[in-house]
């Protein structure tokens, strides 16, 4: 009975946290309503698309799907070594893994876009330096997520192997990263399909790809040819999300491969690796000085603190809370869309063919880089946190629907049938047999989706949608590097807060 009022209390709690960020954030749907007309009108002009334009999108698209392959498998390799010395079930010196923790941690604290912008400082424009941010973002998040599964792997053969003399890296190599395999190569697999989406935009910052071709259509509202270069994004996304399945399936052994297959499959991933890297253009460092470093590090290691201090909407902590109520709202709405959608796109509630035709939608909402939805959406409701939100909520929709339809699929049915079978109704038997399950694994990708949005929020001042973002990218432009420093800490102290809400809340949920 006291557990049930805490989770009231706790409920109760959270919806006026949520209408107290929605207030703030300015969030009018009656605004969005009266304004919806520019929406429809914007999306009716994509459509017939202009096929003349493929010639130029083509190459550009190469290039972007060239960024994601690379940065993605150069990420994953690093990172390997980097979770070794992060585990704490591997020997090492404890304050060198607090130093590399804490180094990942401040990389996953902010987005490609932003690593990117940050890429071409030193490497020039290109894609040379769109595949060092993928690297360093792929490298981040894989870290995390490897050091993680080496913690919770059984220690057992470890142990024996280093009991008979083994040295430890040979001892983690024998025993358990075979263990954390699966696991590994399902999260690379995982990331190599988000990594199109963002190689996709980091063309605005002059990181090569698709990006800036897509930015100035969106401009000149050139929709017809945004129209084609956004459908040759689905079908990438689409047969790259599909093809991620099929391996992700044989990965974890739910398929099978013959050796021959096996060996085939393993040179063609290398020969696409090695094609993707060496025919990288090389990185320009025409514009790159010893004094340019020089005064980037000395102006990031002395921060603005009048930053700190300041309580108007340019303070840091306006600037933060901002960034926060907007991905909260946006997670949120993004989450209520998402459940029913969930639901009509898995084939074990509905039709096969009913259930495609949605996973095809949301595949097609989620193909669509993050930033078009926040130029779109300035379009029709203008600049502002507001704009953030409903950007949010859509990419939202586009991951969230994704994995609650995955939890769906492997729910246990045998509760929701013998409801079914006394002839309760369908939508009592989804209520008390099949969401009891499913909430502990909605809330946990609620809570990564949220960890996600709270980044892209900090990107978004790209578009002018509000956050800390557009201050942040402002004094990028302008080499202010101590105004950098002072946001850049920001946004690692909240990335920081939100690890340890996340950690707290998924204990409490076990």
């Amino acid at each position: 009975m006291k557990q049930r009022r805490i989770r009231c209390l706790a409920a109760a709690a959270f919806v006026l946290l949520f209408l107290g960020a929605a207030w703030f954030t300015g969030c009018d749907l009656s605004l969005m309503w009266s304004r919806r007309d520019h929406l429809t009108d914007i999306a009716a002009k994509m459509f017939p698309p202009d096929w003349g334009f493929l010639g130029k999108v083509l190459p550009l698209l190469w290039a972007t799907i060239q960024m994601s392959i690379t940065g993605t498998f150069l990420g994953a390799v690093l990172s390997i070594p980097a979770a070794m010395a992060c585990a704490a079930a591997l020997p090492g010196p404890g304050p060198v893994k607090k130093a590399v923790r804490f180094c990942i941690q401040v990389l996953r604290s902010f987005p490609a876009l932003i690593l990117a912008l940050l890429a071409t400082f030193f490497l020039g424009i290109g894609s040379f330096a769109g595949t060092a941010a993928i690297t360093v973002y792929t490298f981040a998040i894989m870290t995390r997520l490897t050091y993680e599964d080496i913690e919770s792997a059984p220690q057992g053969p470890y142990l024996a192997l280093r009991a008979m003399g083994a040295a430890s890296a040979q001892a983690f190599f024998r025993s358990t990263l075979p263990e954390i395999l699966p696991a590994y190569l399902t999260n690379a697999l995982y990331l190599l399909e988000g990594n199109v989406r963002h190689s996709a935009i980091l063309g605005y910052v002059g990181a090569g790809g698709i990006g800036l071709l897509l930015n100035e259509k969106v401009s000149w509202r050139e929709y017809d040819k945004v129209g084609t270069i956004l459908l040759l994004l689905f079908a990438v996304v689409y047969l790259m999300e599909h093809l991620s399945t099929w391996l992700t399936r044989l990965v974890q052994q739910e398929r099978t491969l013959g050796r021959q297959g096996r060996r085939l499959l393993a040179g063609a991933a290398a020969a696409l690796v090695l094609f993707c890297t060496v025919t990288l253009p090389p990185p320009d460092l025409s514009r790159t000085s010893m004094q340019m470093v020089k005064t980037l590090f000395t102006g990031l290691l002395h921060p603005n603190w009048e930053l700190f201090f300041r309580l108007d909407s340019s303070g840091l902590a306006y600037l933060l809370l901002e960034t926060v109520a907007i991905a909260l709202v946006g997670t949120c709405v993004g989450a209520v869309f998402s459940v029913p959608l969930a639901f009509l796109g898995s084939s074990r509630f509905f039709p096969a063919p009913a259930a495609w035709l949605f996973r095809t939608l949301v595949t097609a909402i989620r193909s669509v880089p993050f930033l078009i939805y926040g130029l779109i959406f300035i379009r029709v409701c203008g600049p502002g946190s507001f704009t953030g939100v409903l950007t949010l909520a859509v990419c939202s929709v586009g991951l969230l629907c994704k994995r609650f339809t995955e939890a769906i699929d492997t729910l246990d049915f045998r509760a929701y049938h013998a409801l079914e079978a006394m002839g309760t109704p369908k939508l009592s038997c989804v209520c008390h047999a099949a969401l009891p399950q499913l909430v502990p694994q909605f809330f946990s990708a609620w809570l990564y989706r949220f960890d996600v949005n709270i980044r892209e929020a900090s990107a978004l001042g790209l578009a002018g949608a509000g956050g800390i973002g557009a201050p942040l990218i402002l004094a990028l432009n302008q080499y202010a590097w101590h105004d950098v420093s002072t946001l850049a800490l920001g946004m690692i102290a909240l990335s920081w807060l939100v690890d340890l809400v996340s950690a707290f809340c998924r204990r409490r949920d076990a």
